[in-house]
Parts: structure tokens; C-alpha cells; sequence
């Protein structure tokens, strides 16, 4: 072979390895997903936002033909969960389920994330608090246990629900400063969701749980508990026995907790998009539908741009209320 054709075939074979490396992340990123995603979730398994994540997960991974693993971080009053979200690496392999807390825990100095750390990418549900007690106290109704509660010394009653400073404490509290009591007249004790305030409620060690009435339902079903009210302008269609505070006590107070999918800063566009499509694909799903209704869990979706907006609007409402209720530190 002359000196010529050797250098015309290297050349060619230089110049076809450079096309490739140039193509092989625009087809790998078309590709995207090539391996198995993580859902990470905050809270503990058995709660409402486990479902919700597991269900999402599922049906996330019908859609995009890559197992998607669900890996509860918890701790912190959902500062762990949320930090390994945010501190995942950009590339749509670690998402994860955003709560109602982001727009609250950096209000409390807990952590200095807040909902502008993510990539919004879809709300998914919306739930009002429900005021659970056990099946064998002295309670009939939410009149009895408001009175009991007016009555007892302060701190004397427990409750619990989530981690200190979260949406279903500040719902208890909410409520509380709407009887005319101190924020802290009925003692709170912190617990990595509502599944674990359960279980304590159930054993004796707390009197009160305020967390979604669907995330109380398998004690309830079980007659360790009952709902006596929810915090809400109206009643749940799939509860339609547990009255709202405002038709029991004439209170008027209503406060809600939401779950979104998010992932970290930075993700590409096309794989936003693509994430969002299959989230919105998963809500309109009838097995979603049916998961949901079967469990009275609310539902609610908003796509990457709604949702953001949803976080902004739910931190400035959420900041007003903890500065009301002397939760918030700065």
C-alpha cells in the first residue's frame, strides 16, 4: 500500500471517529433512559407519599421501559429526603417526590433548600388533614375531644403526624390558634410521617395525629382509630362521613398538603419534557385514577411551569402562617 492511501484511509478512519464522538450523546440523549431511574421519597414507607411515589414509579416505568426504584430517604424532618434530590446528578436518573415541606422547612432554618432548588417537573396531588384518634378513647366526636382539649393543662395531650414544623404539625397548630389557644397547647411529638404517628397513636403513645385522612384509612380500617374532622371548606367524597371543622365547630380553617415530582437543577430540556409527558400520561391513566379514588388520596396536576409556580405561591402563603404560628425563624 503506498504512503498515500495509508494516510487518505487514516485520515477517513480519524475523521469517522470524530462524527462519532460528536453523534453519541445526541444518541445517547435520545436513548434517555439506558438504565434503571431512582424515585427517591422523604417520608417512610406505608404513608401517602410512599404510595403516591410507588404508584408514580410504576407507571413511570411502563412508560418509559426502565425500572424505576423507589428508595425512601428519611430523616431531618424531610431535610434527607429532599437533599439527595437536589444534590443528584443532572441527568434524569435520580428524581424524586416533592412535599408540601420544601416550602416550609428553610422558614424554620432547618436546611437552605427551598422549591427554586428543583427542576419542577409535575404536582400530582393535593390532600387536606384529617384529626385521627383512637378507636378506643374516650372521644365521639371532634366537640368531645376540643373540649378535652381546652380542658387539659398544657402539653397534658400528644400529637403527631410528621416531623416537627411540618404541614400536618401546622395544621394541629392552625387549628389551635383558630380555638384560641397557644401553638404549642397540645405537645407535639415529631415522627418521620404519618404511617409511624399511626402506629404510636395506636399503641398509646400520642393521643392525636393530624395527617390525611387516606393516610390514617388502614388503622382506621382496622378499628385502632377514626377521623373525627378534616381541616377542608368541604368533605371528602370518598369520606363523606367525617365532617369539615367548619360544620362542627364553626371553625373555618382549612390547610392542605400536596406531592410533586422533582429532580435536581439543570436537567436537560428534552428530558424535562420527557419526564413531564409521562407524568401527565400516568395522571390521566385509569390505574392511577383508580389507585387514587380507592384511597382518597386528592388529585391534582399541574406540568413543570404550573407546578414551580404552585411552590412559589405555596411559600409565601406558608411563610405567613409559621411566622403566625411562631414557627418560622426568620
Amino acid at each position: 500500500m503506498s504512503e498515500f492511501s495509508r494516510r487518505t484511509i487514516l485520515k477517513g478512519a480519524a475523521a469517522a471517529g470524530a462524527t462519532g464522538l460528536i453523534a453519541s450523546p445526541a444518541i445517547g440523549q435520545a436513548q434517555w433512559p439506558t438504565r434503571p431511574l431512582t424515585m427517591v421519597c422523604p417520608w417512610g414507607a406505608g404513608g401517602g407519599t410512599d404510595a403516591t411515589a410507588r404508584i408514580v414509579a410504576q407507571l413511570l416505568e411502563k412508560d418509559l421501559g426502565q425500572p424505576v426504584n423507589v428508595v425512601n430517604r428519611t430523616g431531618g424532618s424531610g431535610v434527607v429526603g429532599h437533599s439527595a434530590i437536589a444534590t443528584a446528578a443532572p441527568d434524569g436518573y435520580t428524581i424524586g417526590m416533592l412535599t408540601v415541606e420544601i416550602t416550609m422547612m428553610h422558614h424554620q432554618g432547618l436546611t437552605d433548600l427551598k422549591s427554586t432548588s428543583y427542576t419542577a417537573l409535575g404536582l400530582m396531588n393535593e390532600d387536606p388533614p384529617g384529626v385521627q384518634v383512637s378507636a378506643s378513647g374516650p372521644y365521639k366526636d371532634i366537640k368531645a375531644l376540643a373540649d378535652a382539649i381546652k380542658a387539659a393543662p398544657p402539653g397534658k395531650l400528644k400529637a403527631s403526624g410528621t416531623g416537627q414544623g411540618g404541614i400536618w404539625h401546622l395544621a394541629l397548630v392552625g387549628w389551635l390558634v383558630a380555638m384560641g389557644l397557644k401553638p404549642d397547647h397540645v405537645a407535639w411529638v415529631p415522627s418521620n410521617g404519618a404511617a409511624p404517628g399511626m402506629q404510636d397513636l395506636a399503641a398509646g403513645g400520642v393521643d392525636i395525629v393530624t395527617c390525611s385522612v387516606p393516610e390514617a384509612r388502614a388503622m382506621i380500617d382496622a378499628g385502632k382509630a377514626k377521623s373525627l374532622a378534616i381541616m377542608a371548606t368541604a368533605r371528602n367524597p370518598q369520606f363523606k362521613d367525617v365532617p369539615t371543622l367548619n360544620e362542627t365547630l364553626g371553625i373555618n380553617y382549612s390547610v392542605g398538603a400536596w406531592r410533586g415530582i422533582g429532580g435536581p437543577k439543570g436537567l436537560p430540556a428534552d428530558i424535562q419534557a420527557k419526564i413531564t409527558a409521562s407524568l401527565k400520561k400516568a395522571f390521566d391513566s385509569k390505574e392511577y385514577q383508580d389507585f387514587m379514588n380507592s384511597r382518597g388520596f386528592g388529585m391534582k396536576f399541574a406540568d413543570g411551569a404550573g407546578f414551580a409556580k404552585f411552590m412559589a405561591d405555596g411559600d409565601v402563603a406558608m411563610a405567613a402562617a409559621m411566622k403566625a404560628a411562631g414557627l418560622a425563624k426568620a
